[in-house]
């Protein structure tokens, strides 16, 4: 007998439908469980979670025949997500399980040997994918049904063992729909274990560096000795982002799920925050491995990306970062296909100035040489520094500023001029759908959108003849500039507003 149901497959960030046909042949004569189209060593092992499950939930294995088809059969197939719906049609295909039952229904979980249902990866966007091609019903793992409760339009059934649905099928233990909760933000925007900028003593010229650089979506290099502070500002620069919307919260949701990063929740509620070690593989910071999965700067989309001693990290891993700095995707090449994923970060770099970095320090002697000085600078190349807005030094805080008791602005009196700044930005960007802040314009928005004052434009070009900036560098200028300008409320950016861009990029 033909059972059919269905389940989901991941391919980068979306969902793939998978019909599932199970054929049970009860007249053969050495029992055999088969499973093709394109499954990987996880699904192939499902036959044997899919025979102990069933028998330890007091069902019946007859000992004959299965072939399970995983169609499309084109389509790679990763994982143990596919337990559950084979189980189903198994059930189905020996009449455990009426075939009305698993009609607009698809079935998503991993099965213990005891019959418990597991937790999955990418349920979110699977619930998605069951949605849009007109399914009713979705079962998932009773701790995926709140990512799963986010898509709307279709029911969700979480369930905890095969047994439950079983009994859930003939209604001797229905099981109650998951019920969705209004989908609402908290009223927060610093991540457990990040810091308020009041909790950052002195420093006030690089706070203005960092406020300009969330205002704009600016990215930003920090240079500093050891101590200074860096990893502090970095660590309390998330405070001061805007605050998500509904659809980013909803769209970083989605890439966790795939990532297996959620922990059981449901709604991310905050912007990302990713220090990856310098040890990280190329694979790690962009993406990638014999599966695509998304990588640390995927993590941060619509958040920071925060490379601390970024001049330890491998070269190559610094220079994959080149390409979604400039288009916000990451797109990942395999033999079989290829797979996109969004990366629309804010990059924040910090170093030290020298190998012992201490090199213009006014109270510890650097003891480089100048070669040595000249190489660790040198790890950052002119591409990548060029794609960077805001270039800042960072010195010693004094002591008596570290003993002072005052407090200084917090990260909410920032965050709400952050906004407001965002806000002008988001009603001249309206009729734009890839422009998010000045920091996402191309060059042809930029000349439409940065009107200079006359004593601006001259004191730009005087500089771009004096310090030989090259044409991106010329651009990004006048992205900050307007940023600053947008701070200051201002419709025409003024000569100030170029002045402090210019002295940004004057320590690049």
């Amino acid at each position: 007998m033909l059972a059919i149901t269905h389940a989901c497959a991941l391919v980068g960030l979306d969902g793939q439908m998978i019909e599932v046909q199970v054929d049970f042949n009860p007249r053969a004569g050495l029992p055999s469980f088969t499973i093709v189209g394109l499954p990987d060593s996880a699904v192939r092992e499902s036959r044997e979670r899919v025979r102990a499950a069933i028998k330890n939930s007091r069902l019946r294995f007859p000992g004959k025949a299965y072939i399970v088809n995983l169609s499309p059969a084109d389509i790679p197939k990763h994982g143990p997500a596919y337990d559950l719906a084979i189980a189903v049609g198994a059930l189905a295909a020996t009449d455990q399980i009426p075939l009305e039952a698993v009609e607009n229904a698809v079935f998503v979980g991993e099965l213990s040997l005891d019959g418990r249902i597991r937790h999955v990866n990418g349920v979110l966007p699977m619930a998605y994918a069951a949605q849009v091609a007109g399914f009713t019903t979705i079962y998932v793992p009773s701790e995926d049904a709140p990512q799963a409760g986010l898509v709307n339009g279709i029911d969700i059934i979480p369930l905890e063992t095969l047994g439950e649905l079983v009994e859930h099928v003939y209604g001797l233990q229905p099981i109650p729909t998951y019920a969705r909760e209004e989908i609402t933000l908290r009223n927060t925007s610093i991540p457990d274990g990040l810091t308020d900028f009041t909790d950052v003593k002195g420093q006030e010229h690089v706070k203005r560096a960092l406020e300009i650089a969330a205002a704009g979506h600016h990215n930003v290099r920090m240079v500093g000795s050891p101590g200074v502070g860096k990893s502090l500002l970095a660590r309390a620069m998330p405070g001061i982002l805007p605050s998500l919307t509904i659809e980013e919260a909803i769209e970083i949701t989605r890439i966790y799920s795939v990532a297996d990063q959620l922990n059981g929740d449901g709604l991310i509620q905050v912007r990302p925050f990713q220090a990856p070690h310098h040890t990280i593989s190329q694979a790690g910071l962009v993406g990638g491995g014999t599966i695509p999965r998304p990588g640390a700067v995927s993590l941060s989309h619509f958040g920071l990306l925060f490379l601390d001693e970024c001049t330890e990290f491998s070269s190559k891993a610094l220079e994959v970062l080149r390409q979604p700095i400039e288009d916000k995707i990451v797109t990942i090449s395999r033999a079989r296909g290829s797979v996109t994923f969004p990366a629309n970060f804010l990059l924040v770099l910090a170093h030290n100035p020298c190998p012992c970095g201490y090199y213009g320090d006014m109270t510890r002697t650097c003891t480089c040489t100048p070669n040595n000085i000249k190489r660790y600078q040198n790890k950052l190349s002119g591409p990548l520094i060029d794609r960077i807005d805001i270039h800042i030094e960072v010195p010693r805080v004094d002591y008596d500023k570290l003993l002072d008791s005052k407090q200084g602005e917090t990260s909410a009196v920032v965050q709400d001029r952050v906004e407001a700044a965002r806000e002008r930005q988001k009603a001249r960007f309206k009729d734009y759908t890839a422009i998010f802040a000045n920091g996402d314009m191309s060059a042809g928005e930029v000349q439409k959108m940065c009107q200079l004052a006359d004593d601006a434009r001259q004191l730009l070009d005087l500089s771009v003849r004096k310090m030989h900036l090259s044409a991106r560098a010329y651009h990004r200028i006048l992205k900050l500039s307007r940023t600053i300008a947008d701070l200051d409320v201002q419709d025409i950016i003024e000569l100030n507003h170029v002045a402090e861009a210019l002295q940004y990029r004057a320590q690049g």
